[in-house]
């Protein structure tokens, strides 16, 4: 009976994980990618208003954040909460987090499918998906969330690490081999969008517009940082 045919990912994972286990010691990464980037602020590099949106600031403390202010710090360098609204009066709620340091285990990005519930919420659905931009795909996670009959909240939420798209597991574990190889230490961020919306469909296709609409007004530089496109 034939063994079954890998895929491509898996290849390139496993050859790269050879690759990285034939150098030994001598490609034991040393150089953070946080300081080879220099100094940045987040605050700085998102637009405040683009494409008809603007940051609400009537709208503060909307946005969940479903982990304790202390292990927010622990895990993450930088955090940026904001809520936009469009001239039609969407409301989008973005968080983004970043991590200077993806070596350790106890420090990596934390995943809102496993944040929100430990915070009360129960995941009705997730799925990944695409979200096609002028600058190219971004692959992305959308979630179903509810908190009791009061709150339903679609997310739609991608992780990049070191400068490369990933949902977890391979995606991951080849961005830190590809980086690795390099000599470098892998840094991470966290890109999530939500809102509060009953009808999920229309909530995630008006986050699909706002995605498009924030990336084509980022720097080059700030896309392949925030959302892994060249």
């Amino acid at each position: 009976m034939p063994e079954p045919v890998l895929t491509r990912r898996a290849i390139v994972a496993a050859l790269l994980m050879a690759a990285a286990a034939a150098g030994g010691q001598a490609m034991v990464p040393t150089r953070r990618m946080a300081q080879l980037r220099g100094p940045f602020r987040l605050d700085d590099i998102v637009p405040s208003s683009f494409a008809g949106w603007q940051v609400d600031d009537r709208s503060a403390g909307g946005i969940v954040d479903p982990q304790t202010e202390a292990l927010l710090n622990k895990l993450y360098s930088q955090m940026l909460a904001r809520t936009y609204v469009d001239s039609q009066g969407h409301r989008v709620m973005l968080s983004i987090a970043y991590g200077a340091d993806q070596a350790d285990d106890d420090v990596q990005l934390h995943y809102p499918e496993v944040c929100y519930p430990a915070q009360g919420f129960r995941v009705r659905s997730n799925r990944v998906e695409q979200v096609d931009t002028a600058q190219g795909a971004i692959h992305v996670r959308r979630l179903e969330t509810q908190f009791s009959d009061s709150r339903f909240e679609p997310v739609t939420y991608w992780t990049v690490v070191g400068d490369q798209q990933s949902l977890g597991g391979w995606d991951r574990k080849v961005s830190e081999i590809r980086h690795g190889l390099r000599g470098e230490i892998v840094d991470g961020l966290l890109f999530r969008v939500s809102s509060i919306d009953r009808d999920s469909r229309q909530a995630f296709a008006v986050q699909a517009g706002f995605i498009r609409d924030i990336v084509a007004a980022m720097s080059p530089r700030a896309r392949r940082q925030l959302a892994g496109l060249g």
